[in-house]
């Protein structure tokens, strides 16, 4: 896939990485934030953190219209500051955490974009979830 095609989303959460890192990873903590809108939810994730390991979680509009599951294996983990991962339609993505401070942790995710939808909404929809992201682990 081509740089073109590759989407780069971030946002700076108010937490030391430790604490991003496991609301990020932890199931318990995905299904809390893992939306883009408030008119969708994750019923179900699963986190098995380790290269060669899988996930999986469930997103569903909460009218019950339509859902997709999102899964994919990882292939790079270095604990506190980054997460690659192959989608199973082949895209990659990698997530990037970076402390700025003790209070403070960059979130980086960059993926390669798919073929149905077009950029910005791509950008957009992943934007939001980072931000929802945010705001859980700032909020908790």
């Amino acid at each position: 896939m081509s740089e073109n095609n590759r989407i780069t989303v971030k946002t700076i959460v108010n937490a030391p990485v430790e604490k991003v890192w496991n609301f990020w990873t932890d199931p318990e903590h995905i299904v809390n934030w893992n939306n883009a809108s408030d008119d969708w939810h994750t019923t179900k994730a699963e986190n098995d953190l380790k290269v060669g390991g899988e996930f999986s979680s469930r997103m569903e509009a909460k009218d019950g219209s339509m859902g997709f599951d999102f899964s994919g294996k990882y292939t790079e983990v270095k604990n506190h500051e980054l997460i690659a991962y192959e989608m199973e339609d082949g895209r990659k993505v990698e997530i990037s955490f970076l402390e700025k401070d003790n209070e403070q942790t960059e979130v980086v995710e960059a993926f390669d974009a798919e073929n149905e939808n077009d950029l910005e909404m791509q950008r957009a929809g992943w934007q939001a979830i980072l931000e929802n992201f945010k705001k859980y682990v700032e909020e908790y």
